[in-house]
Parts: C-alpha cells; sequence; structure tokens
C-alpha cells in the first residue's frame, strides 16, 4: 500500500494568501507564463472556491476564465468570497478525513471480477474504471470513476495492480483479479507476453512423448550394451 496523509487546502495549488495587502496590479502576473487568479468556485486539483492561484497563462486563458471559475482578484473580490470559502474549505477538510478512512481501508483488498473469456484468456469485451468503480461500490467501498487509474481497459483474465488515488497526495494499489467464467482448454500450455500475444511454447503432449522417446533410446542403448557384454 502506498499513501500519505491528508493534503491542505494550500496543498491543492500554489495558493496566495488572500489579505488586504494585495499585491499591487503590475505585481498581478508573477511571470509571462503565470498568471494570478480568484477563484469563483472549487476546480479539482487546484484549489477552493476563494483562492488566490498562480496558473499558466494558457489554462487561465483557454478554461477558467472562459468557463466563469476564476477572474482577476481585487480586495474587494476577495473579501466577497471569504464566508463562502470558509464554508468550502470545511467540506474540503471532511472529504479529505473520508477519503484518507478509505484508503485506509482498501489497504491489501483484492477485488475478484468473473468475465467471458476465450479459450486464450481474450475478454469478450472489457473492464473499465467504470466496472471497478461499480464492483468496489458493491463491496461498500465508495470509489468515484475518476478515482481509479486505469490507463488502458483491462482485455485479459490476469491479476492486474490498480492505483486509487484522491488529489494529488491520498493513493492506494489494490489487485483487480480477472476470472474467466469457465474453464479454459489448454490454458496451462499457453503463455502471453505483456501485450496480450501468444507465444509459442512445446506442447506438453509433445514434451512427454520425447521424454518417452528418450527413456526408450536409453533402454535400448543399454540393452545392447548387456548382450555385447
Amino acid at each position: 500500500m502506498k499513501h500519505r496523509g491528508p493534503a491542505t487546502a494550500s496543498k491543492l495549488a500554489e495558493v496566495v494568501p488572500a489579505t488586504s495587502n494585495f499585491p499591487r496590479k503590475d505585481t498581478i502576473m508573477a511571470s509571462s507564463r503565470r498568471i494570478e487568479l480568484l477563484l469563483n468556485s472549487n476546480v479539482e486539483n487546484l484549489g477552493i472556491v476563494g483562492d488566490v492561484v498562480r496558473v499558466r497563462m494558457g489554462f487561465a486563458r483557454n478554461f477558467l476564465i472562459p468557463m466563469g471559475l476564476a477572474e482577476i482578484p481585487t480586495p474587494e473580490k476577495i473579501e466577497a468570497l471569504a464566508a463562502e470559502r470558509e464554508i468550502a474549505l470545511q467540506k474540503y477538510e471532511e472529504n479529505q478525513t473520508l477519503q484518507a478512512a478509505l484508503i485506509e481501508r482498501l489497504a491489501d483488498v483484492a477485488l475478484t471480477l468473473t468475465r467471458s473469456a476465450n479459450d486464450q484468456g481474450g475478454l469478450y469485451g472489457s473492464v473499465t474504471q467504470r466496472d471497478i468503480s461499480d464492483a468496489l461500490a458493491e463491496n461498500d467501498f465508495v470509489v468515484p470513476t475518476r478515482a481509479v487509474r486505469l490507463h488502458q481497459a483491462i482485455r485479459r483474465v490476469g491479476t492486474y495492480s490498480v492505483t486509487i488515488q484522491f488529489g494529488k497526495d491520498l493513493r492506494t494499489d489494490i489487485d483487480i483479479i480477472v476470472n474467466p467464467d469457465r474453464p479454459l482448454e489448454d490454458r496451462e500450455e499457453m503463455e502471453f507476453d505483456d501485450e496480450g500475444n501468444l507465444i509459442i511454447v512445446e506442447q506438453k503432449a509433445a514434451s512427454e512423448n520425447e521424454a518417452s522417446e528418450t527413456e526408450s533410446e536409453d533402454a535400448s542403448t543399454e540393452e545392447t550394451a548387456e548382450a555385447t557384454a
């Protein structure tokens, strides 16, 4: 298990303290690449309403400002959002406590899923983030789909390590065991690489025949040696 303690609101972003000693207009932009903005709403992995954060110009221009999520801060606007920020901060801290407890409960969890598969172990379909989230919920682990960090859908039977992560600081790994809904024929005689491609291996029967032939040859050699003696 890998997890860290709860984050504080200041860890969500590069937050500028919202005080009456607000920097002059000519110092708002720390550089040509970043700008300070006041968040009008909570933005995941960035900050909560009322935070003054430094963000890249492109992110501000193309997303935060057009969506009404942030604006250029002024002392008056910061003061107007102060009460709303306190409420959001309290909810954030409560949520962090719940998420930290959930991360602890997920330690060493192994989730087993059963799926239809062909004889080579390929799934008819796939296991997605939504599937894992739903299966966890059925086992009393309420994990949002976006918290399931699955780089690509699972398409083969087997055991997989999947990360569950909340924000930047709370994370743990769980095992996802995908079993076929029926026994797979000749499964033991097949091996697959990391990409799911079949690796041609010597068949068990052929190996047994070869071993039998070797034993026969050895026996024949021994008999010939005895006859010669």
